[in-house]
Parts: structure tokens; C-alpha cells; sequence
């Protein structure tokens, strides 16, 4: 990995006169006037050791437009590697040298290696810029939450008794690959049947019946893996264990739910063997989502001021005066006004923020809430309701156009950062297109 690139442009910086091509043009712009950024990704990408691979390696600057570049039209790696040979645009604004031909494997292998936190501080930086520059104000600031889903299927308890079957398969043939000899028998087709059986089942005890047969094919797979997994050491062995963990919480819930009937709660249950970070989330009655919450605060422009990935489902009413505090953090001062839907809406909320130093505060009545308490101004009152509803169409862009629907990333790492990376796309987004209406 080479050291970055100075800030002067490339000689084989060119940007088509279409005005997408010229957004391209004024991102590239502010990114050469924030060279500290360049810094923070070096130190990610060094932290993960990747090293210089010489004449044709990508330069830190050129990861992290490549990474913007996917974010910013949500392409995948391998739409990435075609763009960056065939765009003019894409392959100047990337700064890549003479060498366009990057496979999708090493652009995914270095993207990958940015981590969350560098994505939220590039996003920080960009936005006390926006703010600044007064291209964003903090006087009036909304904030709502939503929900961005992890890329995994409907979870059931058969359909997670077979993902534990097939990923003990996996190890199994991953040691066999190794060279070890290892007393294991794969038993897919087996599961598959009782699975098949579970879902046809007609009556509660067939269907037990079937569950108690496809438990016992389970529990009789882990305690022979078991056996096998205690001979070797390394990596293969740490992963063994986290398998054998998760396989072991399904089988638990899954007693206790079809077997015992007990209503397990929320946060004791795995929804994912691949994705085992993913939290139920059912908001305002509606259907249940499986990934994490995200609550965002955007300002007047419709800027995104912040955003935070949540532990399991918190309630929206004790968020929002954390969310308030984040703003004074990032930024040094507190909005003058802040308004939220009726999830955030309570008495104490409404008292707690006002008491940090905020003037007005628009959520829809509850019992015990009076706008005098809140703005003391009917007026003011019906200027932040309307106003609250703008955050409606900023997250609605968020979701279909800079991918916030459902994060194909994996690990939870990995999910915090394409929620950063895509909404330091969408924001620079915002800015190159204000900027374009405003010359």
C-alpha cells in the first residue's frame, strides 16, 4: 500500500460536462481541501497490515474514492471494476494512475478495511464543514429513527437448527481440505426431510414430533463435532467454538419455544447464525424487521447531523435527549429548536431537553405535555410539526438511493460501516447538488 497521494490533481483527472460528472468534480474538490482524512484511512489500512504492492498499488486517496464511488451509486465490486476501466469520470475521480484494471477482489479486499469509526469521523468532518461553510444550519434540527435490516432470511426454528447443520458441514470439510482424518458424517439430506416434515406437519404434535427428530439429528452432530474439534488448535478452532455456541443458543430457544411453549424474549434469541448481531425490531405495530435500529438527526438542508447504530430496540423516548447531547458533542452548541415524532414524545423528555439549553422543542401532545411547556407558542408549535416531517423524505432517499433498506456487509462491523459510508455518501451528495444549484 503506497503512502497517499498529495492533494494536486491527477493528469488523468477528467470529468465528462454532464452534471453528474461535474458532482463527481466538486466532491473531488472538497476531498483535496481535507488531506487529514486521507491520515485516518492510512491508519486503518496499515493497522490491517496491508502492504505496499508496488508500482501498480492503489494509493490510500484512490481506496477511499473507490469507496465513495460505491457508496455514492450503489454499485457493487463488480459494477465498481467495470465503471472504474469504462468511465472516464469514475476512473479520473478515483485517481488511479495508468493502471484502471483493479479486480473487485482487491477493491473489496481494501475497502473493507475502513473501519466504522474512520467513516463516522470523515462524516463529522464533513459536516461542522457543511455547517461552517453555511451550507447546513443546527437552528432547527429533527430527529427520527428507522430501521436498516441485515441481509439474512426469515429466521424459523427449523430453518436455524439447518443453517447450524450446514455451517458445521463447512468446518468439517474446511479440516478434511486441511489434510486432518476426521470421524464425520454430513447429514443435509437428513435435516432437509425433517425440516420438510416440520413445515408440512398438519396438527401441533406432528409438528413437535417432527421438531423432537430434527433435534436429535442436531444435538447428536454437535456432540460428535465436539469430539473432533477439541484435536486441533488455531483459528479453525476459535471458529469452532463461536459455531458451537450458536448452534447451542438455537437449540436452546427452540426447546423452550416448540417444546415447552415459553414466550423467549427478544433479546435472548438469535435470529441468524451468519449475521448473530441482528436484533428484532418491530416499530409502531408494523412488520418485524430483523437488523438495528438507526437514529439520525438531519438539519434545515436536509443534511444528516448524525446518525448512531443502536443496541437492540430501545425505546425512541429515552433517545431523545442522547441524540441532543451528540449534536452539542460533534458541533459545540446545541439546535435552537428540535423536533420528533410521537415516538420521542414524553413528558420527561421534553422537560430534560429544554433544561440542557434547547428553546424549543416540537413532539405531538401526550398526557401531562403542553406546548407551552414545549415551545410556548402555538405558532412555533405548528412550524416544527411541519417541519419535523421533512426527515421523512431524507430517510426515504437514504433507502432507496444510497442503500439503507438492507446492509449486504457482514459482521457488525461491517454493518456500521456501510450505514457511515452511505451516509457520508448521501451527504456529499446533497452538497455537490446544492452547490451545482446555487453557481
Amino acid at each position: 500500500m503506497r503512502v497517499k497521494n498529495v492533494t494536486q490533481a491527477s493528469i488523468y483527472e477528467i470529468f465528462a460536462t454532464h452534471e453528474l460528472a461535474q458532482e463527481l468534480k466538486r466532491i473531488s474538490e472538497w476531498l483535496d481541501g481535507h488531506a487529514e482524512i486521507l491520515d485516518w484511512v492510512e491508519a486503518d489500512l496499515q493497522k490491517e497490515g496491508i502492504k505496499d504492492t508496488g508500482r501498480r498499488g492503489m494509493s490510500v486517496e484512490s481506496v477511499l474514492r473507490c469507496a465513495l464511488l460505491k457508496q455514492y451509486w450503489q454499485w457493487t465490486y463488480e459494477e465498481l471494476e467495470y465503471h472504474l476501466m469504462d468511465s472516464d469520470s469514475a476512473y479520473g475521480f478515483a485517481r488511479l494512475g495508468k493502471h484502471r484494471g483493479f479486480s473487485d477482489s482487491t477493491l473489496q479486499e481494501t475497502i473493507s478495511r475502513i473501519r466504522w469509526e474512520t467513516w463516522e469521523r470523515i462524516n463529522q468532518r464533513f459536516m461542522i464543514a457543511m455547517v461552517a461553510g453555511k451550507h447546513e444550519s443546527l437552528r432547527r434540527t429533527r430527529i427520527d429513527s428507522t430501521v436498516t435490516q441485515t441481509h439474512i432470511h426469515a429466521p424459523g426454528d427449523a430453518s436455524l437448527l439447518a443453517d447450524a447443520m450446514r455451517l458445521l458441514n463447512r468446518l468439517a470439510q474446511k479440516r478434511r481440505e486441511e489434510g486432518a482424518i476426521i470421524n464425520w458424517s454430513n447429514h443435509n439430506r437428513m435435516v432437509k426431510k425433517r425440516v420438510n416434515e416440520i413445515r408440512c406437519a398438519k396438527g401441533e404434535d406432528k409438528r413437535r414430533d417432527g421438531y423432537r427428530k430434527l433435534l436429535k439429528v442436531v444435538k447428536d452432530s454437535v456432540k460428535r463435532f465436539r469430539e473432533i474439534s477439541h484435536s486441533h488448535d488455531g483459528q479453525w478452532e476459535i471458529e469452532a467454538e463461536r459455531v458451537l455456541g450458536l448452534t447451542g443458543k438455537v437449540i436452546g430457544q427452540t426447546e423452550r419455544r416448540v417444546m415447552r411453549s415459553e414466550q423467549v424474549p427478544a433479546q435472548d434469541k438469535i435470529v441468524s447464525l451468519f449475521e448473530a448481531h441482528s436484533a428484532i425490531i418491530v416499530k409502531d405495530r408494523r412488520e418485524t424487521q430483523y437488523g438495528h435500529k438507526l437514529n439520525l438527526a438531519t438539519g434545515r438542508a436536509g443534511f444528516v447531523l448524525d446518525v448512531v447504530v443502536e443496541e437492540g430496540n430501545p425505546a425512541d423516548s429515552t433517545r431523545l435527549k442522547p441524540m441532543v447531547d451528540r449534536i452539542k458533542a460533534i458541533y459545540g452548541r446545541l439546535p435552537r429548536q428540535v423536533a420528533a415524532d410521537a415516538g420521542y414524545a414524553s413528558k420527561k423528555a421534553v422537560k430534560e431537553v429544554r433544561e440542557s439549553g434547547v428553546k424549543a422543542v416540537g413532539l405531538p401532545r401526550k398526557r401531562g405535555m403542553t406546548v407551552a411547556d414545549m415551545t410556548g407558542s402555538e405558532w412555533l408549535y405548528k412550524t416544527l410539526k411541519r417541519f419535523r416531517a421533512g426527515i421523512e423524505g431524507n430517510i426515504s432517499t437514504l433507502k432507496r438511493a444510497f442503500g439503507l433498506g438492507r446492509c449486504l456487509w457482514r459482521g457488525l462491523e461491517g454493518f456500521k460501516a456501510y450505514v457511515l459510508s452511505s451516509v457520508f455518501a448521501y451527504n456529499v451528495g446533497r452538497y455537490a447538488r446544492q452547490v451545482r444549484q446555487t453557481a
